[in-house]
């Protein structure tokens, strides 16, 4: 009689099954055969060993091994206040960034979260009312990235909003049962911008999205 093996033939503690199928299915690129998916965790997130044939520019086939990181899409927002030039961050301890030659892992960025079965306008909503206390009206799609394509599924769909003083409607911090203590952060515009040139601010989708209202000019306010 064969073992359970939880997560692909009973569910794992999150409900979860057939997590050893995702990728077997693929077939957008002909170069690429998946021949085997092995799973190699699976606790909150996915990690996965996927064994497939690659055919090489010069037409010979390899066979490769790639491990990858699935924990889900995400959603980020800019949030700015147009009137007074400022931006609204978060601030929160990241054992991985701390782990890793961040001073102290209080890291400043861009209110985020995974989509967790929402789309992701809704999720970016919810996002910013838990970790903000803000009430987001106007929304603006910027662009949807992949921050770590080497080992990371996720795709991070990013936006920007304004927001006001009247818009803060909540008192944010994040979810205690979820063991978030998230700080908000204002600053201005010019400030955060500066940040990133000093390595303050050193989160790859803050300085996007900073760098996008710069580049857009929606801070400008000649506009």
């Amino acid at each position: 009689m064969s073992e359970s093996r939880p997560g692909i033939d009973v569910p794992d503690a999150r409900g979860r099954t057939g997590l050893d199928r995702v990728g077997r299915d693929l077939s957008g690129n002909p170069s690429v055969i998946v021949r085997d998916v092995e799973l190699i965790a699976a606790a909150w997130h996915v990690l996965r060993r996927t064994t497939y044939d690659y055919r090489r520019r010069d037409g010979t086939w390899t066979r490769e091994q790639r491990e990858t990181y699935d924990r889900g899409d995400g959603a980020t927002v800019l949030l700015y206040d147009p009137h007074r030039r400022t931006v609204l961050l978060t601030r929160q301890f990241r054992f991985p960034v701390y782990v890793n030659g961040h001073p102290d892992g209080m890291f400043l960025e861009t209110a985020a979260g995974l989509l967790d079965g929402d789309d992701p306008a809704a999720a970016i909503r919810r996002e910013a009312a838990e970790e903000l206390g803000v009430t987001i009206g106007e929304l603006t799609p910027v662009f949807r990235v992949w921050t770590s394509p080497g080992s990371v599924t996720e795709r991070l769909h990013c936006f920007a909003a304004p927001y006001s003083v009247e818009s803060r409607t909540g008192v944010g911090g994040g979810l205690a049962d979820d063991g978030e203590d998230i700080e908000a952060v204002e600053l201005s515009f010019d400030e955060a911008l500066a940040m990133v040139d000093s390595g303050e601010i050193a989160d790859a989708k803050t300085i996007m999205l900073l760098q996008w209202a710069a580049l857009k000019g929606t801070l400008d306010t000649d506009r």
